[in-house]
């Protein structure tokens, strides 16, 4: 069933493009890549390209803020056992202070790349769970998506079909740059930690 629902939105272009970032941001598994049919789009009707991509944007945050949404507000239920073991308090609170703190950033990391094996609607689960301002978080999504579709629609217009070998042959240097980011990220939120704690000593 899924694969004909998949079937059909591929159909529809660019919208198709809309619909299948919506409902996989949703959670649900549908056997069409969004990367691939976007960068499909694009390189058939490059004038579209952009169009595509700000579609895939808008139905990917769209999806992410519904599951978002409905994590905050008894999203318990959505969280499969597999995907959020039970932990004692202890443990729990800590991950709390560390997703408060370095959250949005295990948040932006799958969301941008396309190639790092990390779940991200966990993570968007989590967010919602632990109550992250909902501006932070869809600055995030918005931020990560449009960097990510916007950049493969440049890719498909100025590559043509040589835009899946190059994101296939630079998967893993784009996710180490990305890595190498956030993790320059976290020194500096770590290097300002140190130095207000500094500062309040007497």
């Amino acid at each position: 069933m899924l694969k004909s629902i998949a079937d059909a939105l591929i159909a529809f272009g660019p919208l198709g493009v809309f619909c299948i970032g919506f409902i996989d941001s949703l959670g649900i598994p549908l056997p069409a890549a969004l990367d691939a049919l976007l960068l499909t789009v694009a390189i058939q009707n490059p004038r579209l390209a952009y169009v595509a991509a700000a579609l895939a944007v808008v139905g990917s945050v769209g999806g992410n803020y519904f599951l978002f949404r409905a994590a905050r507000y008894g999203g318990s239920r959505l969280v499969k056992e597999k995907d959020v073991e039970p932990m004692p308090a202890g443990r729990r609170e800590k991950f709390r202070q560390w997703f408060a703190r370095y959250g949005l950033l295990t948040i932006f990391i799958p969301a941008v790349v396309p190639f790092v094996p990390l779940p991200l609607k966990v993570f968007v689960i989590s967010a919602g769970a632990m109550r992250t301002p909902t501006p932070r978080f869809l600055g995030v999504i918005f931020l990560a998506r449009v960097i990510r579709y916007f950049g493969q629609a440049w890719l498909a217009i100025r590559l043509g079909q040589d835009a899946h070998g190059f994101l296939t042959h630079n998967a893993w240097n784009m996710a180490a740059a990305v890595l190498a980011m956030a993790l320059a990220l976290v020194a500096v939120v770590k290097w300002h930690d140190r130095r207000r704690i500094t500062a309040q000593l007497p």
